[in-house]
């Protein structure tokens, strides 16, 4: 089974299971194979090779990041590659790689090339590329989100682990939402900007996309890095209030729902409505928030003079060569010469009184949940109205730049036509590790699996009872996760049950078989996994192991490993360890 995180990925090459020289030379001529337009460019044969022979002279216990594949934003340096911005005659050859793109590569990391975007990262349809339309990893006739398409799209179809992405309107949120991914949208500046083609410099941020909120996590810890070339770099701080990272009590500010928006999406608004209940069985408490004054504040990125910001970013480029930009790009950009200083300072001033009372709002909830976007549309339906229907998918992400706040975009559901959905939370800025934590129990609670894997399972999961070698940290645990298996639960079976040691091996194998007599409880495990892979874990499973019902110390019962009574006759009874974990300490 291929690795599914990047922790798997490097206990692979640790174990020899995997070559990462042949690993990543697959995983690029996969993503030399691609047909959704997800890349403008790869690093060639040779590229991959200096990569790869660095690797060799670094020890994999040191770098955290050793031979996992990522794609990079064509907005972004990449030494060796030429950065575009999506645009062909702008087209350069960088010195250096980007700041943060250095400090991933410097924990092992090998960027695969350069992925499609909206032209001048201007859009939130990935449809505004000399490259081509970036297609959606579901359905090609859908837009994949913008402006990072082809970086949420390589990772969605498994050609990459992560990749990075920009984000200054919400264009490291949407693709996620459209992808089946999680998005980060960091706090501002502490991710580097330096070596990125600015859109709009005071708002920009640096964003990944993951199929794991483990691996977000780590990508975090490693490129979240004060840098002190950029200007804007902040460096790590607790937040102004702190937030919980469990949902537990959490409060969680829900938008009324006149203040809510789906376009015409009835789908999205039932998937929504569907989150919330989850939400309040994990044990958040939803409570009314007025998201109004964010959406105000939100008008002022494109109906405001911050415009005037993209147009500064490439005004050179822009006046010398204005008909080398798509239309739609020069009809935004060029809207920017139409205000003046004056409107300038009247707009920040606006934006600080929306700041102000958003911050009392805010500070009402620990998170504000929201859809990250409120409808999805096909690429011709875009094409035939690229303003309106691009303004309509930024009405949750507009604002959160402006008014310098962290978010995260985490998958919630599927439409009956096998679309994705999600929802953003977010909060005051610096809770980002808070913000990361929601996400990992959010993916383990409903068992979700991210990405195209995740096509026909994130809304249809099943829990499924391990007892044995499947368990976490056990030889064959590995079956489980490259099926898309998250831990949900340690617990015990109610105290009806008997375990034995099978015969064979290695690896040695428990088996469980109900006995209300003399039984006692066995500490097991339960996992969220997708319906459609039990059939692929249980033609693993020899007789005379099978599938069954198993009742929990809680009185629940699920699903799980059962033995056949034939399987026990001249077997081991190892009741008294409690469990296969217990036993094997007692073997040691």
């Amino acid at each position: 089974m291929m690795p599914s995180t990047i922790k798997q990925l490097i206990e692979a090459y640790r174990s020899g299971e995997i070559s990462p020289f042949s690993f990543l030379q697959e995983k690029l001529e996969q993503a030399r194979s691609d047909d959704r337009n997800a890349w403008i460019s790869c690093i060639s044969d040779a590229q991959l090779q200096t990569y790869v022979d660095a690797l060799r002279e670094k020890d994999s216990d040191t770098l955290p990041l050793y031979g996992v594949p990522f794609a990079i934003k064509d907005n972004i340096d990449l030494e060796g590659l030429p950065t575009t911005a999506g645009c062909k005659e702008y087209t350069y050859e960088p010195e250096s790689s980007a700041f943060v793109v250095a400090q991933l590569i410097a924990a092992g990391a090998v960027p695969l090339g350069k992925t499609n975007l909206d032209q001048f990262a201007t859009g939130l349809v990935g449809t505004r590329s000399p490259w081509g339309e970036g297609k959606n990893s579901f359905n090609p006739d859908y837009i994949s989100g913008g402006s990072s398409s082809g970086s949420a799209v390589s990772v969605a179809t498994n050609q990459v682990f992560f990749s990075l992405g920009t984000d200054t309107a919400g264009s490291g949120r949407v693709p996620a939402a459209f992808n089946n991914l999680m998005g980060l949208k960091a706090s501002k500046g502490l991710l580097s900007c330096t070596g990125v083609v600015p859109a709009c410099k005071s708002l920009d941020c640096v964003t990944f996309f993951a199929r794991n909120a483990d691996d977000l996590s780590l990508l975090y810890s490693v490129a979240a890095v004060y840098d002190e070339q950029d200007c804007y770099a902040r460096p790590t701080q607790a937040p102004i209030q702190p937030v919980s990272g469990s949902f537990n009590g959490l409060k969680v500010g829900i938008p009324a729902a006149e203040q809510l928006a789906f376009f015409g999406n009835e789908e999205y608004q039932t998937l929504f409505a569907e989150t919330q209940t989850r939400m309040k069985e994990m044990g958040a408490e939803l409570v009314p928030f007025d998201l109004q004054p964010f959406i105000d504040a939100a008008k002022l990125l494109y109906q405001g003079p911050w415009v005037a910001e993209r147009y500064a970013a490439v005004q050179t480029f822009f006046e010398e060569q204005p008909k080398s930009c798509l239309p739609v790009i020069e009809t935004i950009i060029g809207g920017a010469t139409s205000f003046s200083a004056a409107d300038t300072f009247k707009a920040m001033y606006k934006l600080q009184a929306y700041k102000v009372q958003c911050d009392k709002l805010l500070s009402e909830v620990d998170i504000v949940m929201t859809p990250t976007a409120g409808t999805i549309y096909t690429i011709n339906e875009v094409n035939a109205d690229p303003i309106t229907l691009n303004s309509n998918l930024g009405y949750y992400t507009n604002f959160m730049n402006l008014l310098d706040y962290c978010s995260v975009a985490i998958p919630a559901g599927f439409t009956d036509a096998g679309l994705p959905f999600g929802v953003t939370l977010f909060t005051r800025a610096f809770a980002d590790p808070a913000l990361l934590s929601l996400a990992k129990q959010w993916q383990q609670d409903n068992g979700l699996v991210l990405g195209v894997d995740g096509r026909n399972s994130a809304s249809k999961t099943m829990d499924l009872l391990v007892c044995g070698a499947h368990m976490e940290g056990l030889p064959l645990n590995e079956q489980l996760t490259s099926l898309g298996g998250v831990l949900k639960e340690k617990t015990s079976t109610s105290a009806k049950y008997k375990m034995y040691k099978l015969a064979g091996g290695p690896p040695f194998r428990p088996g469980v078989v109900r006995d209300e007599e003399q039984g006692t409880d066995i500490e097991v495990e339960v996992w969220a996994i997708s319906t459609g892979s039990i059939g692929a874990l249980l033609a693993q499973i020899p007789h005379p192991l099978g599938l069954g019902s198993v009742e929990l110390v809680s009185g629940e019962w699920v699903k799980g490993f059962i033995c056949e009574p034939i399987g026990i006759q001249g077997a081991q009874d190892i009741s008294e360890y409690g469990g296969w974990r217990g036993f094997l300490n007692s073997e040691s």
